[in-house]
This record gives C-alpha cells, structure tokens and sequence, in this order.
C-alpha cells in the first residue's frame, strides 16, 4: 500500500511540478506587483491630499469588502460580457491578487510612514531634499522595520489565496491534484502531498515575519 502510493506520487511528480510552477508563477507576480503598487500606495496616502485619500479609501473599500472570487469571477467572466475585453486567466489571476495585495500592503506602508517622528519629515525637506528623495533616502528605510514582518504575513495570504485561481481554469497546482484523484481515486494522498507543497512554502515566510519581528522590537 505504502510502496504503490509511494509510485504514485513518483509518477505524478513531472505533472504536479508543472502545477506548483504556474502557482510559484502567479504568486511570485502578484507579490512583486502588490509590493510595488502597496509602496506607491502607502507614498500617495501620506501626502495629506484630501481627494486622492477618498479615491484610495474607496479602492481599499472595495478590496475589503469584496472576496478575491467574486473579482476573479467579475473579471474573467465579466468583462468579456460587457465590456468585450478578455483576460487570460493566468494573467486575471495576477491582477485580482495584485490588486488586493497592494491595497493590504499599501495600509502597512501608510501606517509605518505615519508612525514616523515627523520631525523626519521637515528635517529632510530642510536640507533641500525632493520629494523623491525624501521617501526613498530617509522615509521608506526607516520604516522598512514596521513594516516587513506583516507585509510578510500579506505575502502567505498571497500564496494560499492564489489556489481560487482553479475556479476560472488556470492549470495550477490545485486542478492537477483534482485531475490526478478523478484518475487514481486517492484522495487522502494526493490532498496530502498538496498541503505539505503549500506547507512547505507559506511556514518559512511565517517563521521569518515572527523572527524579525522578535528581533526588531528588542533591538
């Protein structure tokens, strides 16, 4: 029993792996899409400009308040329909998790910068610094401490949401194991193999925004 499961998973490893390769592939995107977009986020919401903090709070809003599959299922299939624009669903996948990863990221950036001494602030544009500069040379690296460990956490979340992508067809690691158990039945073996993949992924980052953490805050 132990042996011909042992063959099975053995067998199924080249297809599993082209599976947990498209899941690395939107995970690995939409992560460096949300950070990206989360930075220029936190930057905008810290300008103190009255309607472009109304135009992101309703953008976070409309993350928050709406799941991730309702806006994988109003993209993929809803675009097509009335706007006659179609995704693929590889790369609608990407943008939904982007989206939603950098409205979480971008409150992380926001509260790290508001946390800061404003005396930060002043004495950097006293000295004739840009705005630019400001952000990138004295801003964003002090906050870099407050602000890693829960973005890391955003980053897990990223990963195991990216799963939902199975529900518009995109061949990831989900569906192959879907696609390997209506074959061989087994079940428990295959859900098995799939939890020690995202397992062996997600617990890493965990462990390292608790051990920076930990770090930081008795430094």
């Amino acid at each position: 029993m132990a042996s011909s499961g042992l063959e099975l998973l053995l067998v199924s490893l080249p297809q599993l792996g082209k599976g947990a390769a498209q899941t690395l592939a939107i995970s690995a995107l939409s992560i460096l899409f949300a950070t990206l977009g989360g930075v220029f986020y936190g930057v905008l919401a810290t300008l103190g400009k009255r309607s472009v903090n109304v135009l992101l709070r309703i953008y976070l809003e409309l993350f928050r308040a709406i799941p991730v599959l309702v806006w994988l299922y109003l993209l993929f299939f809803g675009l097509p329909i009335f706007f006659a624009v179609s995704i693929p669903s590889f790369w609608c996948a990407v943008l939904v998790l982007s989206l939603w990863g950098a409205s979480e990221v971008g409150e992380v950036v926001r509260g790290a910068l508001q946390s800061l001494p404003r005396g930060q602030r002043e004495a950097g544009l006293s000295i004739g610094l840009s705005g630019g500069q400001l952000y990138g040379y004295v801003l964003l690296p002090q906050a870099l401490k407050r602000l890693t460990p829960p973005t890391i956490n955003i980053y897990t979340r990223i990963i195991k949401t990216s799963s939902l992508a199975v529900l518009i067809g995109v061949v990831d690691v989900i569906k192959v194991g879907q696609q390997i158990i209506e074959r061989t039945y087994e079940s428990v073996l295959i859900y098995g193999a799939l939890f020690l993949f995202f397992f062996f992924i997600c617990y890493p980052l965990s462990a390292a925004s608790r051990a920076l953490e930990r770090r930081w805050t008795h430094a």
